[in-house]
């Protein structure tokens, strides 16, 4: 068929034949074909883009994750006043029979990125034991963390929470105690009229004695 004979064929009415027929559903069919492929290669370029997006966004974030881990550094540090000598009372305060005297620990806390100044970070009892020698004691049960109490008598301390019972100088005096061990002594410095004391919490619910932090 020659190529002008082709061109009037395209341009007769639809009644013409089966050949405009044939002609017109040729054209379609190849058009589909395209439209086929075309979501598929849109599918390939999308998953090769979010890929590079995604690796892009590790990168980026690897620098940042150190960063933070410098900021959060405090919080690995954060305490302060635990095992220090910290200044409690004097001397004139303690009552001169061997009474125990409770007293609060006061000193700077360091909280992560917070300090606070004078603040209470525990209690301990003072009582004397010798004319220049004096025994503290913190007043936390080893048991569950309660603070113990001095009883009416002032010879025994009792845990309200379990009722665990301690002497003066912090042995247990019950054998139906709960407490684990007896209560927690600390060292004690005088300088002079006044009384430091190295406070420090531990842990409690254990046999042995374990610093907190």
């Amino acid at each position: 068929m020659s190529r002008g004979l082709f061109s009037k064929i395209l341009r007769l009415p639809l009644n013409i034949g089966p050949h405009f027929c044939y002609l017109s559903a040729v054209a379609p069919f190849n058009s589909m074909e395209s439209t086929k492929n075309e979501p598929v290669a849109a599918r390939r370029n999308f998953l090769k883009e979010g890929l590079a997006a995604l690796l892009g966004s590790i990168v980026a974030v690897i620098p940042g994750l150190a960063g933070l881990a410098v900021f959060l550094d405090p919080l690995r540090r954060k305490g302060g006043s635990q095992g220090r000598l910290i200044r409690v009372a004097s001397m004139g305060a303690i009552p001169a029979d061997g009474t125990p005297a409770k007293f609060s620990v006061v000193a700077d806390k360091i909280d992560a990125w917070n300090k606070f100044s004078e603040t209470p970070i525990g209690a301990v009892y003072l009582r004397r034991d010798g004319p220049d020698k004096i025994v503290a004691l913190n007043v936390v049960c080893p048991h569950a963390g309660c603070f113990v109490t001095l009883q009416k008598s002032g010879k025994e301390f009792l845990c309200p929470c379990h009722d665990s019972r301690f002497a003066l100088d912090g042995r247990i005096t019950s054998p139906s105690s709960p407490s684990p061990r007896g209560l927690d002594s600390l060292e004690v410095e005088l300088r002079k009229d006044e009384i430091w004391v190295r406070f420090q919490n531990f842990q409690p619910g254990k046999k042995e004695k374990a610093p907190v932090g």
